[in-house]
């Protein structure tokens, strides 16, 4: 199981980031698979950084295996969602950035990609009409609707499986909008998508 994930998919959050340049493709990192944060464990914040921030998300999960997948197929290669949070040390982010030197480090590391409790795709409607949201300690944090992507998730499948096979069970980040922030020891996390609570854990 490998975790892809999608960088730069809203605008306003490129904004937020200082990134207002047009991307001609998807933005695309990986997580390994000893980043997933599952069923309701807390995520503990790395002793490595000063600044971890949230950055919730639609996950879609792979269910066939596919390669050099056309956008109009795409839809075929999964079924279930969910919503995540992929957790970024920010601090260590900008370091990276400011070298020229790859970043994986401050999105890959241990249970940076929580996941909540996946739905079947044909119980939520159009995948690009869903809206999210993140509660911290019951108030809302962030909120976002797959409407607004700039890459929709077909076309991400499609892209990414010109350069890598995708698997059964694989996870698809598919970009945070804007909103993030960081977290402290003690809040909740809560994750909703529509009106449905599927992700809930606590930051310790």
């Amino acid at each position: 199981m490998k975790i892809i994930a999608v960088g730069m998919n809203y605008a306003r959050h490129n904004g937020e980031l200082g990134d207002v340049g047009a991307h001609e493709a998807p933005v695309i990192f990986m997580k390994p698979d000893s980043a997933l944060l599952k069923d309701g464990k807390p995520f503990f914040i790395p002793d490595f950084s000063n600044e971890v921030h949230y950055e919730t998300e639609l996950v879609v999960r792979i269910c066939r295996l596919g390669k050099n997948i056309a956008t109009r197929f795409a839809s075929r290669y999964y079924d279930a969602v969910t919503v995540g949070i992929d957790f970024t040390a920010r601090d260590l982010q900008r370091r990276f950035c400011e070298r020229g030197e790859p970043w994986e480090l401050c999105k890959g590391f241990d249970s940076s990609a929580a996941v909540g409790e996946f739905v079947p795709l044909a119980s939520v409607g159009d995948i690009q009409r869903l809206n999210f949201r993140l509660e911290i300690d019951g108030r809302e944090a962030q909120r976002g609707n797959t409407a607004d992507m700039l890459f929709k998730v077909d076309e991400i499948i499609a892209y990414v499986s010109r350069f890598m096979t995708l698997k059964i069970g694989d996870l698809l980040f598919t970009g945070t909008p804007a909103g993030v922030g960081p977290v402290s020891i003690g809040q909740r996390l809560q994750g909703y998508l529509e009106d449905k609570k599927l992700l809930d854990f606590y930051v310790r």
